[in-house]
């Protein structure tokens, strides 16, 4: 009598009754077939870290040496129909966009992130950070706001210290006429005391300007320093013998404009200084310390956002990023 057929894994199917020969090569090769084919399995992972589930699938293939078993993950994910977590950088251009989103999309493990110092400051939500229990997460989905600089300060920055000819300086005072601001008196105080001179109040500025455009064309004979801190040029036109007219020269003037698009003003004083040369003066102003200025605005603008989200606010970069950039 022969020997009884065993599956592809070895294991010895249970006794066929015999019913026939075709039925019983048949019977046979049925249980042969079912001992090898692939099954799905359920391996259970429980306890061996954070961030896995209790089980997985896998393919399980029997044969010989144990069989093999293979992920069943790219199969599943083919299937689906939505990401399977949310993620990637929306830009805004706005603080108040940038609240609104963050409040669309935050949780609780949300924080936020802020680079202050210029250049380049940005605000950097990120919503799936570590949460408060200590798990960690992805930290992928983010909310960033780069404080686009306005035209109008762009133009003050690019031409801090570049010197001026009367009729350019004239100009640029004309264009710019709106973001000039009077001082405070504690501004006055600090400032004038600071820097040993004396403040312009826009109007002065102006009538400055349109004197200047007055002299455009004439030579510049001398510059006295009075005790107010202000300065009094003499202008003597080409064509007279001698004759001129005196000019009144601030020491300061205080600039007060939207840094960022949208945003809150900020004030700046700038020093305003000339050089005389081959009988003419040029001009140039330098703004005094306005990065920190600007630093100050971005702080207060971060602890807005965090007031108005109720997420916690943090000076510096979270992990795999400078601050968004």
């Amino acid at each position: 009598m022969g020997a009884t057929p065993t599956t592809g894994s070895g294991v010895r199917p249970p006794p066929v009754p015999i019913g026939g020969d075709a039925e019983a090569i048949q019977k046979i090769a049925d249980l042969t077939i079912q001992g090898v084919k692939p099954e799905v399995r359920e391996i259970q992972i429980k306890g061996l870290g954070g961030g896995l589930p209790e089980s997985v699938p896998v393919l399980f293939r029997p044969g010989e040496e144990g069989g093999s078993a293979e992920s069943v993950k790219h199969l599943i994910e083919a299937y689906r129909l939505m990401p399977d977590r949310r993620k990637g950088t929306a830009s805004v251009t706005t603080l108040a966009s940038f609240i609104d989103l963050v409040n669309r999309h935050k949780d609780d493990g949300s924080a936020i992130f802020a680079k202050t110092d210029w250049p380049r400051p940005a605000l950097t939500a990120v919503i799936d950070y570590h949460d408060l229990e200590r798990s960690p997460r992805h930290g992928e989905h983010r909310v960033l706001y780069t404080f686009p600089v306005t035209p109008e300060f762009q133009a003050w920055i690019d031409q801090v210290g570049k010197p001026m000819s009367q009729g350019d300086f004239a100009a640029f005072l004309e264009d710019h006429a709106a973001e000039l601001a009077s001082p405070d008196d504690g501004e006055r105080t600090e400032f004038e005391r600071l820097f040993k001179a004396k403040f312009a109040s826009p109007n002065e500025l102006i009538d400055l300007a349109r004197t200047l455009e007055i002299c455009v064309g004439q030579s510049f004979k001398q510059a006295v320093r009075l005790q107010s801190g202000e300065a009094e040029m003499v202008f003597r036109e080409e064509h007279t013998n001698g004759a001129g007219e005196k000019v009144t020269v601030p020491g300061i003037f205080m600039i007060a404009l939207p840094a960022f698009v949208d945003g809150e003003r900020v004030r700046i004083p700038a020093r305003l200084r000339y050089r005389a040369a081959g009988g003419a003066v040029t001009w140039f102003y330098d703004l005094y310390r306005w990065q920190d200025a600007l630093r100050l605005r971005v702080a207060e603008d971060l602890a807005t956002a965090g007031r108005e989200t109720g997420l916690p606010t943090y000076e510096g970069a979270p992990e795999g990023g400078r601050g968004g950039l």
